[in-house]
């Protein structure tokens, strides 16, 4: 462990062990008890060894976590805004005892780091959603992360680095903070300011970047995060492509382009203000912030702690008579304006539609169409959802019919028996067993989807949460179409071939969804069918005209 002290950003914290700990630290760790890192922990646990989350040694101690979540700062008193502990389930926090050594390893074992746990506690969930997001509304992914995938117990103490985790991609993009300070000493660069973006960049970013350097006479560093970002954000790999097109635009000489392995929290104003800091450990000496009226009273309490200028974002409109992006501020209200939304964009990449030269560069626009074509090019999943009876998988296996009729893209049916024979034959029926069944449904057609195919799912999946979790899974990579088979109970007991509702109702069958255990139903589904009302051809058409209606098939 060492610390590095250089004109840019002040003491930089170096959490890795020497050659000769290392060796020791990996013999050791064959007697530990180990703990698979989730993709935010390797996030975390880079910036935490790298120092790019100087001052924190490791995960923080309890104290230092209320003190966060109280008055942004730590138990100290140092200036820091946004809580990062290690969470983890309760059956492994029951085998680890406060001052225990641990293992930390990646997806693939590899040894990343010891924790010396020095605090163990229950996570005050409803709290902490409080503190860093104002509210419990589990519609934000940043409270539905807290709330549905955060463990139950955090652990906390100084960390021990042996390796950082691996990066196969954009190998030369990405630059720890001491490799950046040494870059900004070696060039001469003494004022550096800071652009993060998690979305693509086009001109008006471009020259929202450029003219917050030429302002504060800063060299420029292009810094968009690459670890986890928004979950309808597009993939990295192809965002970074649209990067390093639009570095074309910049001047060579005065700006830089660089990876930040950040898993951001979604947390406004503290999140800002945590980035900053950040920054500031990469050397920066300026970090441009969108300064809404809320953001701009919270950051000014804490200027003076900062070793970085907060630069605000200045509003730009694109003015047609002039061919220019200006300052909102400088614009008369007799000028046309022009501007095309994000959810606008959108729509233009599913449809097909013309991208203004004026809005973005062709080579971005083009490196955008590679991952986001045209939705009728997309794949999707139809994700049935209904009472055992309800007709699921007939209108699925009709479903399945008429696009092999169609004949223009690979179909996969993954029923629920089916699914049940191939892929889930040890599971049981209990309510954790039935989520992983369905986990597991929408992992396999989350890669049928990715490729552009057709998955057509056809389980019970009683619950809304899970349901959630594999709508968010496709959303990423395709299209989703929740079709709730709404048939009443009643019916789906009287076509009951064999004689499951009568065992449940007898008590044979424990935990059968309709009787004693809840059906979810869907809130907000693309699609209802009460196949009472209808038959297995009609229900079938009005899947295929929904999927008409949302572009999916022409």
């Amino acid at each position: 462990m060492s610390h590095l002290i250089t004109p840019h950003g002040g003491t930089l914290v170096d959490l890795f062990a020497t050659a000769e700990e290392i060796e020791q630290l990996t013999h050791l760790s064959h007697t530990l008890t180990s703990w698979s890192l989730n993709h935010r922990q390797q996030c975390d646990i880079e910036l935490l060894l790298n120092g790019g989350f100087s001052p924190l040694q490791g995960f923080m101690s309890q104290a230092d976590y209320e003190s966060v979540l109280e008055n942004n700062h730590l138990a100290d008193g140092t200036l820091w805004p946004m809580p990062i502990t290690l969470d983890v389930d309760r059956n492994f926090a029951n085998t680890v005892a406060i001052d225990e050594q641990i293992a930390l390893r990646d997806s693939e074992g590899v040894l990343i780091a010891i924790l010396q746990i020095s605090d163990k506690w229950q996570a005050d969930k409803a709290k902490e959603a409080n503190a860093i997001f104002g509210h419990q509304d589990h519609t934000h992914p940043g409270v539905n992360y807290l709330f549905q995938q955060t463990g139950d117990i955090y652990l906390g103490g100084k960390l021990t680095g042996v390796s950082p985790p691996a990066h196969y991609d954009f190998a030369t993009l990405r630059n720890s903070p001491k490799e950046l300070r040494e870059k900004f000493i070696k060039w001469g660069w003494d004022n550096i300011i800071a652009y993060q973006t998690h979305q693509p960049m086009h001109r008006l970013h471009q020259q929202l970047s450029f003219s917050a350097a030429q302002e504060n006479e800063a060299n420029l560093l292009i810094h968009p995060v690459v670890g986890m970002t928004y979950p309808d954000d597009i993939n990295h790999y192809s965002r970074v492509r649209c990067y390093q097109h639009i570095m074309q635009h910049y001047p060579k000489q005065t700006t830089i382009l660089s990876l930040l392995p950040l898993a951001i929290r979604m947390g406004g104003p503290r999140e800002a203000l945590w980035h900053a800091i950040v920054h500031q450990n990469y050397g920066c000496t300026h970090f441009i912030v969108e300064q809404n009226h809320e953001g701009k009273n919270f950051y000014a309490a804490f200027e003076d702690e900062l070793k970085i200028q907060l630069v605000p974002l200045k509003q730009m409109v694109y003015v047609e008579n002039k061919a220019k992006f200006y300052p909102l501020d400088k614009v008369k209200n007799s000028e046309n304006t022009l501007d095309i939304s994000a959810t606008e964009l959108r729509h233009r990449l599913n449809e097909g539609l013309e991208i203004p030269t004026w809005f973005s560069y062709p080579e971005i626009i083009e490196e955008l169409r590679k991952t986001h074509p045209p939705r009728y090019q997309q794949g999707f999943t139809v994700f049935f959802t209904g009472l055992s009876g309800a007709g699921k998988s007939t209108i699925a296996n009709a479903l399945l019919v008429k696009f092999l009729e169609m004949g223009r893209r690979r179909v996969t049916l993954l029923d629920g028996d089916i699914v049940r024979q191939h892929l889930s034959s040890e599971l049981g029926f209990s309510k954790a067993h039935r989520n992983l069944n369905i986990e597991r449904i929408g992992f396999v057609a989350s890669e049928i989807t990715k490729n552009g195919g057709i998955a057509i799912c056809a389980p019970i999946a009683p619950y809304a949460d899970t349901r959630k979790k594999v709508r968010t899974m496709i959303n990423k990579v395709g299209g989703f179409v929740e079709v709730f088979i709404s048939t009443p109970l009643e019916i789906c007991e009287k076509r009951d071939r064999k004689g499951l509702y009568a065992k449940a109702r007898k008590g044979i069958i424990r935990e059968f969804t309709g009787i004693s255990d809840p059906y979810e139903a869907p809130v907000d589904p693309e699609l209802i069918i009460n196949t009472n009302e209808c038959s297995v051809e009609e229900a079938t058409h009005k899947v295929l005209l929904k999927l008409e209606s949302l572009g999916f098939i022409k």
